[in-house]
């Protein structure tokens, strides 16, 4: 899922191409089943390439096609760039993006604003220059954080970093991944901020998915770092450790969009809003992992959640 955070390898060009054979019809039933509010709103709802965002595209067109409008979902983009890029190029409607990704990638600041309103508020204002809104946040915030086995955690009593910290330097083993490893947000600003005393040795390099198995093992590491809205966090009876010096930026998820077309159908904002508030961390955990864990579709688990929730 640290896909949010990469910058692409792949060319804006390669990407626009995939906008024209990446696209999937929303799965709702008959336009306009909850209202034709949104008749004639045609195109494409954007999508990283992780679980999360593939959810959040097809809840999305499947809520505002219940609504009369014509939507697709298109999931194929590899990238954030390149989704951004293609919100900014007016090649998709709009997708769900990340506050610590916007005002960090895109908006080219350093360091991040600790509170999530004012994050928020903030990343609001500089893309409304670029004619870029923004629509009211989910609760959900799919930040970075370390956990560890429950059972560990519970022996060794630890439950903020703080703690972690405290910790005798044999019990304070980490697994991350490489770009965490060089990340101003990432390992040497947690050292600093926390002043963890740890030796190179007690630091194992993985790839993302492999830090969740390694961690509920505890053989490579106690401490793994994880995304806080991973399906596998619960599904592998892991406590995610509190960032009690609030040192991770804040990754709150909100639908960004073309500014034009929010003004001609300015419904969108109060339709998406019966949603956006249900989209917990929690509640994308138990949706991502329906995905992650259990293998079913990210189309299917939009459908069944909508469903669910009585929104379609």
């Amino acid at each position: 899922m640290s896909t949010k955070r990469h910058l692409s390898i792949v060319a804006v060009a390669a990407a626009a191409a995939l906008l024209m054979t990446g696209c999937s019809a929303g799965g709702a039933g008959a336009s306009g089943s909850k209202g034709d509010e949104l008749k004639g709103l045609t195109g494409q709802i954007g999508s990283k390439d992780f679980s999360e965002q593939y959810i959040l595209a097809y809840i999305t067109t499947d809520l505002l096609n219940a609504h009369g409008a014509k939507l697709e979902a298109n999931t194929k983009l590899v990238g954030s760039q390149n989704v951004r890029q293609a919100l900014e190029n007016k090649q998709f409607v709009g997708y769900w993006e990340y506050t610590g990704t916007a005002w960090i990638t895109y908006q080219g600041n350093t360091a991040p604003i600790t509170d999530p309103q004012q994050q928020f508020d903030a990343v609001k204002k500089a893309d409304a220059a670029k004619g870029i809104a923004w629509l009211d946040p989910a609760p959900l915030n799919n930040t970075y954080a370390f956990a560890i086995r429950a059972s560990e955690g519970k022996k060794l009593g630890v439950k903020t970093l703080s703690d972690v910290a405290k910790l005798k330097t044999s019990d304070k083993t980490f697994c991350i991944e490489s770009e965490f490893s060089t990340r101003d947000d990432g390992w040497p600003g947690l050292k600093k901020a926390y002043n963890l005393d740890v030796p190179d040795s007690n630091v194992k390099m993985l790839d993302t998915g492999i830090i969740y198995t390694a961690t509920q093992k505890g053989q490579d590491c106690n401490f793994g770092e994880v995304f806080a809205t991973d399906g596998r966090i619960k599904a592998l009876d892991l406590t995610v450790m509190k960032d009690d010096k609030k040192f991770f930026p804040v990754y709150q998820g909100a639908f960004s969009m073309q500014d034009s077309i929010l003004k001609k159908y300015p419904e969108i904002a109060d339709i998406l809003a019966k949603v956006s508030s249900k989209l917990t961390t929690e509640k994308m955990q138990e949706l991502n992992a329906k995905v992650d864990v259990d293998g079913d579709e990210p189309a299917d688990v939009a459908k069944k959640f909508l469903q669910d929730e009585g929104l379609i």
